[in-house]
């Protein structure tokens, strides 16, 4: 079994700029720079023999490139007793796009995908039960601009649990693509079929 999902990668200077948003709050887990990203779609476990197919249909998503800007944090949960702290992202539109057409492809797969609602953030920091306040955060970060970034490739990951942390692998980066190119046999058989993989040792 491979645990897999779909996400889009941050760029360094956006993340460096995330990194100064930490403040002490009890029972914070704070995100390393490795771990940063805004997740498109999770789909778990899947078998090694459906590695393949998940990638080929991932090839044949059209992607248009559009702007991103991270914007602001919020919190999931009471600002008082957070479950998670992150920094949004705006326009939500075309990631939510990119998201429900990953889905269609992965559901025609015959795989199972995730019902809630999606909405898309960079997680900043997990919180166990018994956590502090973000409100001081949320006061003073709540409209902070970090950056903006043009999204033309979406990434599969491989996540894995080890002794000192997550370590997510990328397995393949999908580029943008038109119509047209997904339609000509030639280019879309020179293409390489995955990038190198990169592991990311994340601290735990």
């Amino acid at each position: 079994m491979r645990r897999l999902f779909f996400g889009l990668e941050i760029p360094a200077q956006i993340k460096a700029r995330l990194l100064k948003a930490r403040a002490e709050v009890s029972g914070a887990k704070w995100q390393s720079v490795e771990q940063m990203h805004i997740t498109l779609l999770f789909l778990g476990d899947v078998e090694e023999e459906r590695l393949s197919a998940v990638c080929e249909a991932a090839r044949h998503i059209p992607l248009t490139p559009f702007e991103l800007s991270v914007t602001g944090l919020g919190c999931f949960g009471q600002p008082r007793a957070p479950r998670n702290l992150w920094a949004g992202v705006q326009p939500v539109a075309p990631v939510a796009s990119l998201h429900s057409a990953i889905k269609g492809q992965m559901e025609s797969l015959g795989l199972k995908t995730e019902c809630r609602v999606f909405r898309p953030h960079i997680t900043l920091s997990r919180f166990r039960r018994q956590s502090g306040s973000v409100q001081g955060l949320l006061a003073e970060y709540g409209e902070t601009a970090f950056g903006s970034f043009q999204v033309d490739q979406f990434v599969l990951f491989e996540s894995e649990q080890r002794s000192g942390g997550s370590v997510y692998t990328v397995i393949e980066r999908f580029l943008y693509m038109t119509r047209a190119m997904l339609s000509s046999p030639r280019l879309v058989t020179s293409l390489p079929m995955s990038t190198p993989t990169i592991r990311w040792p994340v601290k735990p």
